[in-house]
């Protein structure tokens, strides 16, 4: 781990509670929920922490507590260091909107409301972003059923078309 990174990891341990551990000289710190909208603040406005670079989540099935990770992952451009924090998240669990923080949390926040089913609370535009509207279930878990259709080309129209349903005529 970075010299200079030390400092802010022990600041996160001490004042949220946060269990850091390095992974190829990357510091990972996990938060519980309602540490993370503070933490977030304290890496932009006191350790310089101004990007976020990526917001992402894991899904852990068919391990159920907890079954997600919420990654955000920092970047201080000014003293060229990175740090991840991850927010364990239990299915149906929510967690608090860091769109107070970050703006572009509130592009990264929907895509994972949308693709997981991760809610946040206090969300200013909780919609889906990426799947139409009424579509059923959230396509990046673990247990989203695959569907198949085979590709179509022209030696196997009649085959593909055949059990497909068509409005009658």
């Amino acid at each position: 781990m970075d010299k200079n990174l030390e400092p802010v990891v022990k600041d996160l341990q001490s004042k949220f509670g946060a269990t850091c551990e390095e992974f190829r000289g990357e510091a990972q710190c996990l938060v519980k929920a309602e540490n993370v909208v503070p933490a977030l603040t304290f890496l932009r406005d006191d350790c310089g922490f101004e990007l976020l670079s990526s917001q992402s989540a894991i899904d852990y099935y068919p391990q159920t507590s907890p079954r997600f990770h919420v990654v955000y992952q920092l970047t201080s451009i000014s003293k060229n260091l990175s740090v991840q924090l991850r927010v364990p998240v239990a299915d149906g669990q929510t967690i608090p909107t860091a769109t107070g923080v970050y703006k572009l949390c509130m592009w990264r926040e929907r895509e994972l409301m949308d693709m997981f089913g991760i809610n946040f609370d206090g969300h200013p535009d909780p919609r889906r972003i990426l799947m139409p509207e009424g579509t059923e279930g959230h396509p990046l878990r673990r247990d989203f059923p695959l569907g198949y259709e085979e590709p179509q080309f022209t030696f196997n129209f009649d085959e593909i078309q055949l059990p497909k349903p068509h409005p009658k005529e």
